[in-house]
């Protein structure tokens, strides 16, 4: 609401405030008429009414529907005095707009005079009526003109066009910017010729939503070339929108820049239908999904399936009399796209050649990758392949300890040594951050100065990680090509594949990073950078720039698409943006697809796969704002709630990121006295950010440890689901798929859950209550150190000294049972302290969150035993408590390491003589 109790601060961005102040007019358009006719308390009443359209008049501008015009249709009726008729109509149309059925029939908004009976119909509509979107033109043209164009464009529409649109003019580039970061149903941008720059609508109430567009560098005293940087910056900005630019620039004179960023160029002279029929072109373009409609049209042939999978076609299941309920659990459908056949319409995934072909190729325009794989056993393979096609045996992978357990069997599986990297600690709440950038330059110059850097092929991070910790993607790449021009990325992106779809978070995103280093290092521009830098450079300092005519960007990401977009549990993509991958990297690539790729995948997560890349295309940048819009107001809601306030902290950016690490500044992205905090600075700028979508709830003053608390309040009480726990915290996170009523819903369970601890610690007596005070101090006061990678033992270093392990030769050593023992939990520190040197001999991988304690040939250290004694977690793959820690035999690592120590004395010779 725009009134005394809501402040504009309070709302995170523009959609919730123009939510928030629709149900305002409506609420106070309803005591229109309480009062007699000309008196003091009508007057009011009006101009209270009067002063929130005004405010809405401002964002309405930016939105066809139901837009400025409509706007002025509802302020003539305030004049004409029609109160009653005024506040039904508020009523309808805020209820469309919070339900967001007017896309489903816009024309229920469509007709000037606002019909009641119209848009109460809206109620019964089905929702399969023709998607809706909205065309931006830009031009500083007449209210004449403007009515022109739009009774032009309305004319040429036919009942037969597949998709109807609504048109939004700005007269200017702020104002074009703008509509694009507040407007998600945009979908097409019309510029026409150049338009000024600066807006004249920026009013206090929209300044605090804008800023960023405001700070834009752009050379706004060139106005002839104001049309393509602004297609330019929305090809940046939001890449997914279809660009179209108007002008009568001879194609003589147009600039090859122009040419290429816009996806067609007419004329003013042309016919408005050719412009009508080329936006619905390029929506159509990405509305086809190849894969998922030949499925489709397969399940619908009749066939006779003299094949594998009795399954298929539901031949199995629906004439049984004992699993036919199973056929109807998952309905008719799933069982007709079951199906082994790669042909009438389907495709290969080992060797595609059709429909999937395609489908892979739109993705990888949508994600902005050069290539892009489907993956359909979970990015866990995605990760696995990805190792073994760029690394083989020998070379060193720096790669950080707290990674997915499928990068370190990567590394058995190709035989590369590790080189593992750690992340700072967050001891207070029992998780780790992210690998700073100095530790990763540090490894990487040990190596250098061990003549082993020709040997470091990779470097592979997580990004974002389970907690929500996000590199600085863009210096992490450049100063380490600095040192090494050649190095591969690979970025595990199992929680980011929505991140490419807003403009902040893409910023942190190897392939866009990849595509914006590309280009940089080509430019003069970069040339003259770098040799200043070289210059300036004092004795012994290490450059932070790459060599332009020696760095290569070979980027790979691999996204768990089914974790924060729409896909089946298991859909994966890599996406590789790699300058290298056809002269060095495709056949070993296409060789480890090949070997951990099925030869029946699940064509139902790859229809998916197909589906949920049209999805992002028209509604990612929305729904991942809105992702982010409720992570926020949820974030509110905690903190300014005395109730929740008493048990639950959302914990944020100052509680995991340390100051060294925040250029910006940024501590908190909302304070109950300031409001909220822009996060752009942060993003483009701080060495990691924290990603708002991943909550970390501190609930230590519960005196309940967290896996207690998700199973004893949220699971068994609320059936809520929650990522992960720590000692003292839970971790929650929005999606896509996160609705405002289930942010209802769990605020709810929390404040009742509060009033269960509140009735709780009332009925303790004297020494129940000294039990939980002791609860409360163990899960806020006391913090078990956190183990960082110990080190390899001198049998499974790859050279004595130098960073790296032989972390297969360890692993396949502990085949055969005679080289491995147990020992109990309890008897290690007391069998360290006698003098022996345990060793493991497998992963221990507490999960969640599924990252390595111990790898096979680490030295157990008494931090890590510690650690261990307190873990919360009741699932730790490769830990037995009945059995203990399976650890080497003393003699075996004797004889082991003789014959490492023999090899290494080889390996030394031929350097020596090399």
């Amino acid at each position: 609401m725009i009134n005394s109790k809501l402040q504009i601060s309070n709302c995170y961005n523009i959609n919730q405030l123009r939510l928030e102040s629709w149900n305002s007019l409506k609420l106070e358009s309803s005591k229109l008429g309480e009062n007699s006719k000309g008196s003091a308390e009508e007057k009011k009443q009006v101009e209270k009414v009067k002063k929130i359209l005004s405010k809405l008049e401002s964002i309405e501008s930016y939105f066809a529907l139901p837009g400025i015009h409509r706007l002025g249709l509802l302020f003539e009726m305030i004049v004409r005095q029609e109160y009653t008729a005024f506040a039904h109509k508020i009523s309808e149309i805020t209820k469309l707009l919070v339900s967001d059925k007017y896309r489903s029939n816009p024309n229920a908004l469509e007709d000037e005079d606002l019909k009641i009976d119209q848009l109460e119909d809206i109620d019964k509509y089905d929702g399969k009526g023709k998607n809706y979107f909205e065309v931006l033109f830009v031009e500083d043209i007449s209210l004449q003109e403007e009515n022109k164009l739009r009774s032009d464009l309305k004319e040429v529409c036919t009942s037969s066009d597949q998709f109807n649109y609504g048109v939004v003019v700005q007269k200017t580039f702020e104002d074009a910017m703008i509509a694009l970061k507040f407007n998600s149903n945009i979908q097409a941008v019309v510029i026409r010729y150049a338009p000024p720059y600066k807006s004249k609508k920026i009013t206090p109430v929209l300044k605090p939503f804008v800023q960023s567009i405001l700070d834009l560098d752009v050379n706004s005293k060139s106005e002839i070339r104001l049309g393509p940087v602004l297609g330019r910056l929305v090809k940046k900005f939001r890449p997914e929108i279809d660009t179209y630019y108007v002008t009568d620039t001879s194609l003589a004179n147009l600039k090859d820049n122009t040419l290429k960023t816009f996806d067609r160029i007419f004329y003013r002279a042309e016919d408005v239908q050719e412009l009508h029929l080329t936006i619905l072109r390029g929506i159509y373009k990405r509305y086809e999904t190849p894969f998922f409609s030949a499925l489709k049209e397969y399940s619908k042939k009749p066939t006779g399936v003299f094949h594998a999978m009795p399954i298929s076609r539901g031949n199995s299941v629906f004439k049984s009399r004992w699993i036919n309920d199973f056929g109807n659990f998952y309905g008719r459908n799933m069982f007709l796209a079951e199906t082994s056949s790669t042909k009438g319409g389907l495709d290969s995934l080992l060797q595609p050649t059709g429909t999937l072909k395609t489908a892979q190729k739109m993705a990888s325009k949508a994600y902005g990758s050069l290539n892009t794989f489907f993956v359909t056993n979970g990015t866990s393979t995605s990760n696995k392949i990805v190792v073994q096609a760029l690394v083989k045996p020998g070379d060193i992978v720096l790669i950080d300890r707290d990674c997915h357990k499928s990068h370190h069997y990567g590394l058995v599986l190709s035989g590369a040594y590790p080189v593992y990297l750690d992340s700072y600690p967050i001891e207070k709440y029992s998780m780790y951050g992210a690998v700073p950038l100095q530790q990763i330059k540090d490894k990487l110059l040990q190596l250098k100065e061990a003549g082993r850097m020709q040997l470091a092929k990779m470097l592979l991070l997580t990004n974002c990680t389970f907690d929500g910790f996000v590199y600085n993607v863009e210096r992490v790449m450049e100063e380490i090509l600095a040192i090494k021009p050649d190095m591969i990325f690979l970025w595990d992106e199992a929680w980011f594949a929505f991140a490419g779809f807003t403009y902040n978070y893409k910023q942190r995103t190897g392939m866009y990073v990849a595509d914006k280093l590309s280009k940089k290092y080509k430019t003069e521009k970069y040339r003259i950078e770098y040799e200043e830098h070289i210059k300036g450079l004092k004795k012994g300092e290490v450059s932070k720039l790459p060599d332009p005519d020696k760095v290569r960007i070979r980027v790979y990401s691999t996204q768990s698409t089914h974790k924060t977009l729409s896909s089946f549990r298991q859909g994966s993509m890599i996406h590789i943006w790699d300058q290298d991958f056809r002269k060095k990297t495709q056949n070993t690539f296409m060789e480890a697809y090949m070997t951990h790729t099925s030869t029946s995948p699940n064509y139902q997560i790859l229809a998916s796969l197909d589906a949920g890349r049209r999805q992002v295309q028209f509604e990612g940048y929305e729904l991942v704002e809105k992702s982010i819009e409720l992570a926020m107001v949820f974030r509110a809601k905690v903190n300014d709630h005395p109730k929740l306030k008493k048990y639950f902290d959302v914990l944020t950016v100052g509680d995991f990121i340390p100051k060294e690490y925040r250029s910006s500044g940024l501590s908190e992205y909302y304070n109950p006295k300031t409001g909220w905090n822009r996060m752009d600075k942060a993003w483009e700028a701080d060495e990691f950010v924290l990603d708002p979508t991943k909550i970390t709830i501190h609930i230590g003053r519960t005196g309940v440890d967290g896996d207690t608390f998700k199973n004893k309040y949220l699971m068994d009480q609320f059936n809520i689901q929650i990522n992960k726990t720590s000692r003292n915290t839970v971790l929650l996170m929005t999606n896509i798929g996160t609705t405002r009523g289930s942010i209802t819903y769990l605020t709810n369970a929390l404040l009742k859950i509060a009033d269960e601890l509140d009735r709780e610690e009332l009925s303790l007596t004297t020494e129940e209550n000294k039990i939980h005070q002791a609860k409360i101090n163990s899960l806020t006061q006391d913090f078990p150190p956190l183990p960082d990678f110990s080190y390899f033992h001198h049998s499974f270093q790859a050279v004595p000294g130098v960073p790296g392990g032989n972390i297969r030769e360890a692993f396949t050593l502990a085949y055969s049972e005679e080289n491995y023992e147990f020992v109990p939990l309890s008897e290690c520190r007391p069998t360290m302290e006698g003098g022996r040197t345990l060793v493991a001999s497998s992963f221990i991988i507490p999960y969640p969150p599924g990252f390595p304690v111990l790898v096979p040939g680490q030295v157990v250290s008494e931090e890590i035993i510690h650690f261990l004694t307190v873990l919360d977690v009741t699932e730790i793959h490769g830990y037995s408590p009945e059995l203990g820690l399976r650890v080497f035999k003393d003699s075996v690592l004797n004889r082991q390491q003789t014959v490492t120590s023999m090899g290494s004395n080889r390996k030394k010779n031929l350097i020596d003589k090399k």
